[in-house]
């Protein structure tokens, strides 16, 4: 699909970098915890041709313990005050109206919310007053519950439908149709079938007219398929199941290998581009 987001156009595929300020994310928990090591990852990031940096101070990966508001602001606020003099896109990822705030009040350009801005009971009302544009993710139970036997009767349809019925609050809310994109949730509350059950119908999702953004980037269902139980030992799995969802119209990508990313996309663009 073509569009923009977030002032960037989705004639090209788009990248992502994580930045996680916590020490216990599932791949790279600890490796950028301090604000020095946080700000030198983003400029890395955007070096390697990242369009977003998306800055976390909460670990959501499966049986993450929540962290106060007050901790989750203090962890995300400078790297977001530093990284905003690079002028780079950057997105605040959290499920808290108050960091929300205060993350877009020190430079944040986008929410990026796990709970699709229904974790926090004040989060669409705040999200519809910043005026940023928002990424609703699907996401069955909480980070230290959701892969607890999670069941769907149809996993791709359900989240399809979830995800417009989100769509559907934030614009009676009054968030512009034009500032929504949506994030199937990969991992969050699915089992390994169930992700690869939404990665093939994935242009269904695709299909509602928002931009989709996707995080499949050292899942732990790759390293299930591949065998590979170290998260950073699973690029070459990230990028086939990236470029799949790429065939089939997603133009946003939330990566932690940024530079191969990038050059795997602008391949399967410029083929894209010549059949075109």
């Amino acid at each position: 699909m073509s569009g923009s987001f977030a002032g960037l156009s989705l004639d090209v595929s788009r990248v992502m970098g994580v930045v996680n300020v916590t020490p216990d994310s599932f791949s790279d928990g600890g490796d950028a915890f301090a604000l020095e090591a946080a700000v030198e990852r983003g400029r890395e990031l955007i070096a390697l041709g990242a369009d977003i940096l998306d800055i976390g101070g909460e670990s959501t990966r499966p049986g993450a313990s929540s962290v106060s508001v007050d901790e989750e602001i203090g962890r995300v606020v400078p790297v977001i005050s530093e990284l905003k003099k690079l002028g780079s896109l950057l997105s605040i990822d959290t499920r808290h109206a108050q960091v929300m705030k205060a993350a877009v009040f020190a430079g944040a350009d986008i929410i990026n919310d796990v709970s699709a801005l229904e974790g926090d009971p004040e989060a669409l009302a705040a999200a519809s007053e910043l005026g940023v544009p928002v990424i609703l993710m699907h996401m069955r139970g909480q980070p230290d519950t959701m892969q607890h036997d999670p069941h769907y009767g149809d996993a791709p349809g359900e989240v399809r439908d979830y995800l417009m019925e989100r769509m559907q609050a934030c614009l009676e809310a009054g968030i512009p149709a034009d500032h929504i994109a949506i994030d199937p949730g990969i991992g969050f509350g699915k089992t390994a079938e169930h992700n690869l059950q939404i990665l093939n119908r994935i242009d269904a999702i695709v299909g509602t007219g928002r931009p989709v953004v996707l995080g499949v980037s050292r899942k732990s269902f790759i390293g299930k398929i591949a065998g590979e139980e170290d998260p950073k030992r699973r690029l070459p799995g990230s990028i086939a199941a990236a470029l799949a969802a790429h065939a089939k119209g997603v133009r946003i990508f939330r990566v932690h290998d940024v530079g191969e990313t990038v050059q795997a996309l602008k391949v399967s663009d410029a083929i894209r581009r010549e059949g075109a």
